[in-house]
């Protein structure tokens, strides 16, 4: 298509159209900033599916509005016929396709993300290797903030080629695992009937989910797993490092003795 037909699928604007296209962009604009302030202000008042509920909502009501403004728009400023649209469509599809090519797909993948949600706010999720809480879902790119409290901004195009662990996947339910190696030498029912209490008198735990201990037999020792349920997901570290407290208290007062294995120097041989 040559530059005079371009030309000829536009509507000469007038100044009613620029102040109705300015406050539509305006008012979007603002709507969208009012919402995601609101919105996770609403969810600190409130506990488990219902907070995740609101969290999630946020970047799909975006991307309603962000339709919504431009079903507004266009036809404001194109002949609102199909033939002009597949056109401009079609020429805005090849300059984004050779100019901006990752940010285009970006920008898909994160309309892809929004509608299958491999992720949402409030979700606890590992993407390469970094994990943290979800806070924001943008266009491009998906915020995370990692347990020391820093912010990693993610291209959503990792949901191409690269696995997405989400550890509760909108739900309060997110499962904790404290880790003991102990010296072979000693009851294992006993100790296995410790570690069940220590997890039942956390008063992190979720009652609603259940409690399991693993006992699994290694070369140096026997190594024990608590996997139980926090009440809220963000309780998560809170909650390992009760049961990691008081479960090496109570084992110490059983007598039981800890598996070790020397450390030595990397550049010392082990003969």
């Amino acid at each position: 298509m040559d530059n005079n037909n371009i030309a000829n699928i536009f509507i000469k604007p007038d100044l009613g159209t620029l102040q109705h296209v300015v406050l539509v962009i305006l008012g979007t604009v603002f709507v969208i900033q009012a919402m995601q302030k609101l919105f996770p202000w609403i969810a600190d008042y409130l506990h488990g599916a219902s907070r995740l509920f609101i969290l999630a909502m946020i970047p799909l009501l975006r991307l309603i509005l962000i339709l919504a403004a431009f079903i507004l728009i266009v036809p404001r400023i194109i002949e609102p016929s199909m033939q002009n649209m597949l056109a401009l469509l079609g020429s805005i599809g090849i300059v984004l396709g050779f100019a901006l090519k990752d940010y285009a797909s970006g920008l898909i993948a994160g309309i892809v993300a929004v509608g299958e949600r491999p992720y949402r706010n409030g979700d606890w999720i590992e993407i390469n290797g970094i994990y943290g809480e979800v806070k924001h879902i943008g266009m491009r790119a998906v915020q995370i903030v990692t347990p020391d409290d820093t912010a990693a901004y993610i291209p959503h195009t990792k949901i191409w080629n690269e696995p997405i662990l989400n550890a509760n996947n909108g739900t309060p339910a997110l499962q904790c695992v404290a880790n003991f190696y102990l010296h072979p030498d000693h009851d294992a029912s006993r100790v296995k009937q410790l570690l069940h209490d220590v997890a039942l008198t956390s008063p992190y735990l979720n009652f609603d989910e259940p409690i399991a201990v693993v006992v699994q037999d290694q070369p140096w020792g026997t190594h024990y797993r608590i996997r139980a349920y926090p009440i809220e997901p963000y309780q998560q570290f809170r909650f390992v490092s009760d049961l990691t407290i008081r479960a090496k208290a109570g084992l110490t007062n059983l007598g039981i003795i800890f598996a070790l294995v020397p450390a030595f120097p990397k550049n010392k041989e082990i003969h």
